[in-house]
């Protein structure tokens, strides 16, 4: 691939993105509280996340490998932070996860190849295709105004991320199924903080590495998660009524 070829594939996944975006607004993505028999085939919850999230964490690990950058900064800073996102994701998260849930097939094997694309769009965009002299600073690249900022927000949006999912599993006692509408931390605001902190956490890594390819990334992530964050809103207010819901949006906090 050459620069040409890989700026191409940016625009080719930044219009797919698109169809995804509006696509998701008539068809809720059949996993967790969506799933239904029409998606086809399932399987467990826990190995279904792990075969879905690993790929990208082990193409990135791949191609950081034979890019030649090794130790330097300001990119093996970078590839630590999208390592640590992957090695939660897709071999902690998973395991923490309660019930005997599954998802389809067709879901896992759709969060596959994007994952792997994605790992080859971000390792491409840091290690073979940045912009001429982006991080020709070396470590005094990370003191710049916006890589301070882009890292703060990377970790705010963890924080935000890990807070909401623990919110979430810790709405049932054992054996109970009842359904429930999550109140603690941001929930307080939305009714899908875990969303909002995943946007932040790669908005921030956006906003840390200046690479473009880490904007189709959050283009992705926004398109992604928007329209399942207003259907679970939708979801709520039909299940527990709209004073239970009251003032919340969707994913960002006084705005949608």
């Amino acid at each position: 691939m050459n620069q040409e070829t890989f700026q191409l594939f940016l625009w080719v996944m930044s219009a797919v993105a698109l169809i995804v975006f509006i696509a998701l607004y008539f068809v809720k993505a059949g996993y967790g509280m969506f799933r239904t028999a029409s998606w086809g085939i399932s399987i467990n919850n826990k190995w279904a996340w792990v075969l879905m999230e690993a790929p990208v964490f082990v193409v990135m690990f791949l191609l950081w490998g034979r890019s030649g950058t090794g130790f330097s900064l300001p990119e093996y800073l970078f590839f630590l932070l999208f390592q640590l996102h992957y090695l939660q994701r897709a071999f902690i998260f998973p395991f923490l996860l309660k019930g005997k849930g599954r998802m389809p097939l067709a879901i896992m094997a759709m969060g596959i190849v994007f994952n792997v694309l994605n790992g080859v769009m971000q390792a491409g965009g840091l290690f073979y295709f940045a912009p001429a002299g982006l991080y020709a600073d070396g470590w005094a690249y990370l003191l710049k105004p916006h890589a301070v900022t882009g890292i703060f927000l990377f970790f705010l949006g963890m924080g935000i991320n890990l807070h909401s999912d623990r919110v979430i599993r810790h709405l049932r006692k054992p054996g109970d199924t009842r359904h429930y509408l999550p109140g603690g931390g941001l929930y307080r605001y939305v009714t899908s903080a875990n969303y909002l902190g995943e946007l932040v956490e790669w908005t921030g890594f956006a906003v840390l590495t200046a690479s473009p390819a880490a904007w189709v990334f959050v283009w992705w992530t926004f398109a992604n998660l928007v329209p399942r964050a207003d259907a679970i809103h939708r979801h709520y207010r039909d299940e527990f009524g709209d004073e239970a819901v009251g003032k919340r949006k969707r994913i960002i906090p006084f705005i949608y």
